[in-house]
């Protein structure tokens, strides 16, 4: 597609799938990347630093890995732990497709790592990211990479088309024990889910608004994906509070070339 189909698309539906984002050799590197940070966590249980509430058990798996490793469902903030994961965020295919969406200047959100083991891999429910983020309008742009192959077995991402423009749900838990993606909400209608299997080194993009979730991993082979959350700096931090906070973001792209953006919170009555 063109970028202005691209933009139309995700305009309508709300997501937009890109194919070869990464090299092998890239993915590669990930990969390893990945295997060096489940031995970080080693290290931070060992010592109990601060830093290992960004590493989260998979709630549902009770052994660790063959190789000793503990079995990881996410790891956040991974800029702050990783030169690799934080180069990737700015790779220039991803962040070109980005900016054809919502503009030049790009600040960053979310750097995440979503594990979904083999066999352990748990459901994510149906959700919207904007009901857990303090952002106003909720207008970002979420990134999931395919680290490795993503499949309906090893659990692949499920959106519904359109269900951006529902505006903002209420959500529960996201972690699930269950054989299927499922809502937590009797009253929302996933009949229209539709899977979005990945080859390794493609990406699906989606409104911070799209309903979407995974099914549980099945399979023999881990699910690694990439998540990467942008925004224009036209959006505003919002306070969970009475008081304006601040917050500094990444700038991936624009804005005179500064590496971060320090915003205050607005505090909504």
């Amino acid at each position: 597609m063109s970028p202005e189909q691209q933009k139309q698309k995700f305009e309508d539906e709300g997501y937009l799938i890109v194919e070869a984002v990464m090299s092998e050799a890239e993915l590669a590197s990930c990969e390893a990347e990945i295997h060096r940070l489940h031995e970080v966590t080693v290290q931070l249980e060992a010592t109990q630093d601060p830093a290992l509430k960004h590493f989260q058990r998979e709630p549902y798996a009770k052994d660790k890995q063959e190789n000793g490793l503990p079995v990881l469902r996410k790891i956040e903030q991974t800029r702050d732990f990783s030169q690799v994961f934080r180069k990737l965020a700015a790779h220039p295919k991803l962040t070109s497709v980005v900016q054809n969406l919502i503009g030049e200047d790009l600040l960053l959100f979310r750097s995440t790592l979503m594990l979904k083991p083999a066999f352990h891999g748990s459901a994510h429910a149906f959700h919207q990211d904007s009901a857990y983020w303090p952002m106003d309008p909720p207008s970002l742009v979420t990134v999931s990479m395919a680290l490795t192959e993503s499949t309906s077995e090893n659990g692949c991402i499920q959106v519904i088309p359109g269900s951006h423009k529902w505006g903002m749900q209420e959500w529960g838990s996201i972690a699930q024990n269950t054989d299927t993606a499922q809502a937590n909400r009797d009253d929302i209608d996933t009949s229209g889910a539709i899977e979005a299997p990945l080859k390794a080194g493609s990406v699906v993009l989606f409104h911070s608004l799209m309903v979407h979730g995974s099914g549980p991993n099945k399979s023999a082979r881990a699910r690694h994906t990439a998540l990467y959350a942008y925004f224009p700096p036209t959006v505003r931090l919002v306070s969970r509070g009475s008081q304006s906070t601040s917050r500094s973001f990444p700038v991936i792209s624009g804005l005179g070339g500064v590496e971060t953006l320090e915003m205050a919170s607005v505090v909504l009555v």
